[in-house]
């Protein structure tokens, strides 16, 4: 996970709906702008700790094994992690015919890495997240999710603000991939998902390139920041395809977005995508062919609430 320290840490009394939202008791999620709750049942703490960046808690629960929250909101959980990060990693990775360098922007946990060196084509990795001391954590609990990534010499780690780096980089790459934290109005994220940042990203992809981005909260009850980052998109790519995975911790059916000049993201068949998964030797446990068409295949109700928000 990343932010940007252009702007201040937002008062957690001003954060607006998030499903992930973890009370700092770590056993019940309540938001009041919905009339529900949701509860987390944690067998214990494992550890709890602030680094310069953010509030770091890893918990054990009952239902999802262990859970990384962070800023009191739940980023990933051990028991279905795996569908979360296949589900943004290798849509953009499948679609490309030979991906060999990658950017990733977040992902401090290590499994978005992780993800991307399963691709034997793949040669380097670089890594931008904030947070050193999170990774450093992560890399010490949380082992079933980087599964040796974060050691792996393909892996290039840079610590830094991920605006700055953009900014900075002249090289290219054939994958990029944003594991970002979810934006919150005025948070420290919001400049990650502008359309000023997405056209900076776009001059660091290579020819025939593709941009996968972590897109929040994709179902009827809520399209309104999905709406906002695809629009954002927009200007600077021919092609922006949503698409949908339903993560059980978080509650809700979750938001990816694919973004490319050419190849256009909904001309990878599921036979195409089963045949690149077969050939790279791809060891995948909730993603194939058919499940990808499933994803990208939106229901009526989000599709109308996108139109209606401007980003069909």
């Amino acid at each position: 996970m990343t932010g940007s320290r252009t702007a201040a840490r937002p008062d957690p009394a001003n954060w607006t709906h998030n499903p992930r939202r973890v009370s700092p008791r770590a056993i019940f999620e309540e938001d009041a702008s919905w009339p529900e709750g949701h509860w987390y049942e944690v067998t214990r703490a494992i550890l709890e700790t602030e680094t310069a960046e953010q509030e770091v808690r890893i918990l054990e629960t009952v239902e999802y094994g262990k859970i990384l929250v962070l800023d009191g909101h739940l980023q990933s959980a051990e028991e279905d992690e795996a569908i979360y990060h296949e589900a943004l990693v290798q849509p953009a990775m499948l679609l490309h015919p030979a991906p060999r360098s990658v950017l990733i922007v977040g992902g401090g946990e290590g499994a978005t890495a992780r993800e991307a060196l399963k691709h034997p084509s793949v040669s380097r990795v670089v890594m931008v997240d904030l947070d050193a001391e999170l990774i450093a954590i992560c890399r010490q609990h949380l082992p079933e999710w980087h599964r040796g990534a974060l050691d792996d010499p393909r892996l290039e780690l840079v610590i830094a603000d991920g605006l700055d780096y953009v900014a900075a980089c002249n090289e290219r790459f054939d994958v990029i991939v944003l594991d970002l934290v979810d934006a919150f109005e005025d948070g420290p994220s919001e400049a990650l998902f502008s359309e000023a940042f997405f056209a900076e990203v776009k001059r660091l992809l290579a020819p025939g390139g593709v941009l996968a981005v972590q897109a929040m909260e994709l179902n009827p009850n809520g399209v309104e920041d999905h709406a906002v980052v695809r629009r954002n998109l927009r200007p600077a790519f021919a092609h922006v395809m949503s698409y949908s995975a339903m993560i059980p911790s978080f509650w809700s059916e979750w938001g990816f977005i694919l973004a490319a000049d050419a190849p256009d993201p909904a001309g990878l068949t599921p036979e195409e995508a089963d045949r690149r998964i077969a050939a790279r030797g791809l060891a995948l446990s909730a993603l194939d062919g058919a499940t990808l068409l499933r994803m990208r295949t939106l229901s009526k109700p989000v599709r109308d609430l996108l139109a209606a928000a401007g980003a069909p």
